[in-house]
């Protein structure tokens, strides 16, 4: 463990955004050359890399996935190991994830498989929701057919070790909402002469905040949260002739989020032109939701099961956001959950951090996954 421990900590101080992660997939690849998998490839879907072990006889495939990227967050954390870079830094485990399917690629070296075939991939660019659809839409990617794929992911708030199982929704669909308001820009004092976008954008957020549902175990759960607003100049003599509004929209269902966005959009659409304002619509970080398989979860549960590790079974989805979602639209796949402490600070907190005692349960759980699919 001292070996993996030392690389997830040497992640974290050299932490990398999405799509920039090129060192962090060198130093992937340099541990990777001391536990060679029988192919990989390499800049998959931008930096990605994948790791192929595979047995002599033909079996079943399965994937394992990582993310590599971290987030545009100042660490507040004193420890040795601490981002080396201002204003980057990594507050969602990725760095711990990594350090996992390491293990894993280390085992599967010292104890190779006797069937079946192993696929380790470290996806880049998480954050930002393009990650995924980048190595799916990659020609190195199109002979990829796993016939099961699991990510996990660390989770603070619940106790260390446990593991946290789902079937069907796991994560929430997650899209975000740009609103480009153009009116025309007058005299502060003339304003009759120009058309603002201010009221347009007072009754668009009034009209999104009337359709939120909080319940999230409810079919019409729908999250709108504000996230960012700009509109005209700090000169006061000028009636605002442009604006612009951010949202992130959640939904438990991907079918319900497809239905949402059309409403909104159609919401935005008349109002503007109520006020006479041009409008332009983009959607951006776009998370399918993680709809997790039911053969594929009832695996992760007799290999928590037969590691003796508890498991709690999740009743309804998490609200947050995670790209492995579009895999699970490809392939018989899970996301679950790794406990990473109860009194961890959460996820993109800036004392954040993964903890080292939990990579060796995320190993043996990926690893005992493994022998329950082959056989092994």
């Amino acid at each position: 463990m001292e070996e993996l421990i030392q690389l997830r900590q040497e992640l974290h101080q050299h932490p990398e955004e999405s799509g920039n992660e090129k060192e962090t997939a060198n130093r992937i690849l340099h541990f990777l050359s001391k536990y060679p998998p029988d192919e990989i490839i390499t800049n998959l879907g931008g930096n990605g890399v994948l790791a192929i072990y595979k047995a002599r006889d033909e079996g079943k495939s399965i994937l394992f996935r990582c993310e590599l990227d971290a987030l545009p967050i100042q660490e507040t954390n004193s420890f040795d190991y601490k981002s080396i870079y201002e204003g980057v830094s990594h507050k969602c485990g990725h760095d711990g994830h990594i350090a996992i399917l390491c293990g894993l690629a280390k085992r599967l070296h010292k104890n190779p498989l006797k069937k079946g075939t192993v696929m380790l991939l470290f996806q880049p660019a998480e954050e930002d929701g393009n990650g995924a659809k980048r190595v799916l839409n990659d020609s190195k990617f199109e002979a990829i057919k796993p016939d099961f794929a699991f990510a996990l992911h660390n989770l603070p708030g619940y106790k260390k070790h446990q593991i946290i199982a789902k079937e069907n929704t796991f994560t929430s669909a997650v899209n975000s909402m740009i609103i480009q308001l153009t009116g025309k820009t007058s005299h502060a004092g003339e304003p009759e002469n120009g058309i603002n976008p201010a009221l347009a954008i007072a009754e668009i957020i009034q009209v999104f905040n009337s359709k939120i549902n909080n319940d999230v175990a409810s079919q019409k759960y729908c999250l709108i949260t504000p996230i960012h607003i700009n509109m005209g100049e700090k000169a006061y003599g000028v009636s605002a002739g442009y604006g612009e509004i951010h949202f992130t929209v959640r939904s438990n269902s991907n079918v319900k989020m497809k239905s949402i966005e059309s409403n909104l959009a159609q919401n935005v659409k008349e109002i503007t032109s109520k006020f006479n304002l041009k409008t332009e619509i983009n959607w951006t970080q776009s998370f399918q939701a993680n709809e997790n398989n039911v053969d594929a979860v009832n695996y992760i549960r007799n290999a928590a099961s037969n590691l003796n590790l508890e498991i709690l079974e999740k009743e309804q989805p998490f609200t947050f956001g995670e790209d492995f979602g579009i895999f699970t639209q490809h392939f018989k796949g899970a996301m679950l959950g790794l406990g990473s402490g109860e009194n961890t600070p959460s996820l993109h907190n800036p004392d954040y951090d993964f903890p080292d005692e939990i990579i060796q349960t995320g190993i043996q759980l990926f690893h005992q996954i493994t022998k329950e699919i082959l056989h092994a």
